[in-house]
């Protein structure tokens, strides 16, 4: 046996900015292309501009030189900005993608979970997906059958096992793609951030589940997550991916502590927005710390309340649009989040075509002293995640006026009033 499960060499994936020969991942793309280009072509054309320069092309790495070592049993992290490459490579281990440099080599049958569905006949049941993917990772009948219990229990979608998977929802897809991945029995299991398509208490179990088949049964697990709090949970060495290239390689704590960070500061801006054809409902534009008299800062005391300012275009009118702030500490820890339809009459209200501003005060005392780094979401409440900037601001709370007990325990602080007195 190999001493390694996954063994990435100098791996590079490029890929092609505006081209109509653009490199494709699936059929779907290359048909999509062969229709496109000669109306592409005409466009150019009637806009005064060479045929040739139809073509011109711009090549953007989303992987380059990138090497490690995953050893049997081990859980790794990956962990990095949206676009650091993250998901590219996930897509070249299960050999959806090809490599244009380097090579990567897996010893084990693989499990994916890349994306919602990945795997499954939209026109074939919940049964009959499972028996498919079972087989795909040949398993044999029998070895299926034996697991099939576990799966649609697992699952919670025992009424729907029978029914067409096209009829599922995302949240439904989610729990039988998991629940397949992790019961049939794959010896490296490759797990994209699917898991922020479901419910809080399901990611819980998802994340445990990972965590008892690589303790009990010794699976290779590669973790791709923006939950710093469960990459140091669950792994014990992280990946930090920038701009396609291999940043720093250790221990989990170590590594997801100098990612949060990393580049952020008081201020955030998104100078350039995705275009309308992303068709992204909502867009953050600005985000910031300020103090209690609207100032930006980058250092509150422990007894001064702050506020977080929030900047976002809204590009189509959308009903449950929400906001969620989320404070972490240095380790990845969720000290809390808050969202903006907390407020009863955010709830069901359709936010129209605007520029919005928002702001969340943060009460005080409440976070001891130390760093702290904020992540913004988007999100249609029950439906997607819309956008998810992660560590987007840092900020420091300070001991002047931290007259506390310097060995309280706990994440967070608060300076709550007791009542006391004498018994009867």
């Amino acid at each position: 046996m190999s001493a390694s499960a996954i063994r990435v060499d100098s791996l590079g994936k490029r890929y092609f900015i505006g081209s109509a020969n653009a490199p494709s991942d699936s059929v779907r793309d290359v048909i999509v292309n062969t229709v496109a280009k000669p109306v592409r072509r005409a466009v150019q054309l009637l806009r005064g501009r060479a045929t040739a320069a139809a073509d011109l092309t711009e090549a953007f790495w989303a992987l380059r030189d990138v090497s490690f070592d995953v050893g049997h049993g081990e859980v790794v992290g990956i962990v990095g900005r949206n676009g650091a490459g993250k998901s590219t490579l996930l897509k070249i281990l299960s050999r959806i993608t090809e490599p244009d440099e380097g090579g990567a080599d897996i010893h084990g049958r693989v499990g994916s979970l890349l994306e919602v569905g990945t795997g499954f006949h939209p026109e074939l049941t919940g049964r009959e997906n499972i028996f498919l993917n079972g087989a795909i990772m040949g398993m044999r009948r029998a070895e299926i059958e034996r697991k099939f219990g576990e799966i649609v229990e697992f699952s919670e979608v025992a009424r729907f096992i029978d029914t067409p998977v096209k009829h599922y929802s995302s949240g439904m897809y989610l729990r039988l793609a998991f629940a397949v991945a992790a019961h049939l029995e794959p010896e490296i299991m490759l797990v994209d951030e699917v898991l922020a398509v479901g419910d809080a208490q399901f990611q819980r179990k998802c994340l445990g589940k990972m965590g008892s088949v690589a303790r009990e049964q010794g699976r290779t697990i590669l973790f791709v997550s923006h939950n710093m709090a469960a990459v140091t949970q669950l792994c014990q060495r992280a990946v930090w991916l920038a701009d396609g290239c291999v940043k720093r390689i250790g221990p989990a704590t170590q590594v997801v502590s100098e990612y949060l960070q990393a580049g952020t500061t008081g201020h955030a801006t998104w100078m350039n927005p995705a275009p309308p054809a992303a068709g992204l409902e909502v867009q953050f534009t600005s985000a910031q710390v300020l103090d209690t008299a609207g100032r930006p800062t980058l250092l509150t005391d422990f007894d001064r309340p702050f506020k977080i300012d929030v900047n976002y275009k809204v590009l189509m009118p959308t009903r449950d649009l929400a906001l969620c702030c989320q404070v972490l500490d240095t380790q990845g820890n969720l000290v809390f989040e808050t969202i903006d339809t907390d407020r009863p009459e955010l709830r069901g209200q359709v936010r129209e075509v605007g520029t919005y501003r928002a702001q969340v005060e943060v009460a005080a005392p409440l976070l001891k002293p130390g760093r702290y780094n904020v992540t913004l979401v988007s999100f249609i409440e029950h439906i997607k995640i819309i956008q998810r900037h992660e560590g987007v601001l840092t900020f420091d709370v300070s001991e002047v006026g931290y007259k506390l007990n310097p060995g309280r325990m706990g994440i967070v602080a608060p300076v709550l009033n007791w009542e006391y007195g004498r018994a009867n």
